[in-house]
């Protein structure tokens, strides 16, 4: 089993759990120069909010750097602002099978600090 397998593996056994706890989902996708965050309905049929750094406004905020820390953390603050403008309060945090550390920690902080809820 290589590295892809393995994670995708990691991220089906947490989206059953969380769609066993029938809960709005807050999906991360990293890649080494982007960061993606995504906030899905209860059925994951929807996408309630969005946001990303391949966005202008946010490239602009970052100078271009989306793959770090700082990046995510904006990000993070974004997901939360536009999740609540779309009357979502607490999410389940899906980190699609990436370790909880670095980028994927940062924005899931900054999420929280934002005023969502885990």
């Amino acid at each position: 089993m290589d590295k892809k397998q393995s994670r995708l593996r990691r991220a089906r056994q947490a989206r059953l759990k969380i769609a066993e706890l029938k809960a709005n989902r807050l999906s991360v996708h990293r890649t080494n120069q982007h960061i993606y965050a995504q906030v899905f309905s209860t059925d994951g049929a929807k996408v309630l909010a969005s946001a990303s750094t391949v966005e202008a406004e946010v490239r602009k905020e970052i100078d271009g750097k989306g793959g770090s820390a700082t990046a995510a953390t904006v990000i993070g603050k974004r997901i939360a602002e536009r999740a609540k403008a779309a009357g979502v309060e607490t999410v389940a945090f899906d980190r699609a099978g990436f370790r909880y550390h670095g980028r994927v920690k940062a924005l899931a902080d900054a999420a929280r600090e934002a005023g969502l809820k885990f």
